[in-house]
């Protein structure tokens, strides 16, 4: 009797292995372990500022252009301050409004407002105080999005650590067992190719939320430049005829 046994048959007999997430997570080196940890946590908070970015970027839209109707329609802007001020302004637009509002009630009350001098000087303070809310709630609004930016540029090359350091375990195994067969080989190569595969899910979804947020915010930004100077310009002219 042939007692002779063939590779094949041999690899054939051999049990399969399990190449599921979850095995090839608890299969993995401790570094890999701890590199496919970080990009996991990296991605779930990543999608947490996403998805309130999202909400919060939506409603500032909304309620911009609710204000810009109110604003032009015609109406008393004393009475339009009264009402922000009172229930507090809840976005960039009405907080610059309140703001420039404030500081010309204040100065018209204490009567800095006149003469020329009296009025330029109106003018640069309102300027300022303008300037620097718009700068605060765009600062407000563009908090975290450095993170997504830094998990975007740095996730992949994490997870290609993690590949690089699994593979060089890979040859490791290889070389102690003097086994090159697919079965021995692929469940480390598995492994490996694992952690790049969580660093590039955790970077393109923050990637593209940090583009799109970018460029929402620019244009956010563009429309508080432009009524910051239509209602400085406004308040001027209004300046200028109490003046005359």
């Amino acid at each position: 009797m042939d007692r002779t046994v063939s590779t094949a048959a041999l690899a054939g007999n051999a049990p399969a292995a399990d190449l599921s997430m979850w095995a090839l997570f608890l299969q993995a080196d401790w570094v890999v372990k701890s590199v496919m940890l970080m990009l996991v946590l990296a991605s779930f908070w990543s999608w947490a500022i996403i998805f309130e970015k999202l909400i919060k970027i939506r409603r500032t839209i909304r309620e911009t252009d609710q204000f810009e109707h109110d604003f032009w329609s015609g109406g008393s802007l004393d009475t339009l301050y009264d009402r922000l001020n009172q229930l507090g302004p809840q976005h960039p637009m009405a907080v610059l409004f309140v703001a420039a509002m404030r500081e010309w009630r204040r100065s018209t009350e204490r009567g800095l407002v006149r003469g020329k001098q009296g009025l330029g000087s109106l003018q640069v303070r309102i300027s300022q105080v303008m300037r620097v809310s718009i700068d605060r709630e765009m600062d407000r609004l563009e908090r975290y999005l450095g993170f997504l930016a830094s998990v975007g540029s740095v996730a992949p090359f994490v997870g290609l650590f993690g590949t690089v350091w699994g593979i060089m375990n890979s040859f490791h195994s290889i070389a102690a067992s003097k086994n090159t067969s697919l079965a021995v080989v692929a469940p480390g190569i598995a492994e490996a190719l694992f952690a790049t595969a969580l660093g590039l899910l955790a970077a393109i979804p923050a990637v593209m939320a940090y583009n799109k947020f970018s460029n929402d915010l620019g244009r956010l930004n563009i429309r508080l430049e432009g009524f910051a100077g239509e209602f400085q310009a406004l308040m001027s002219r209004q300046l200028d005829e109490e003046a005359a």
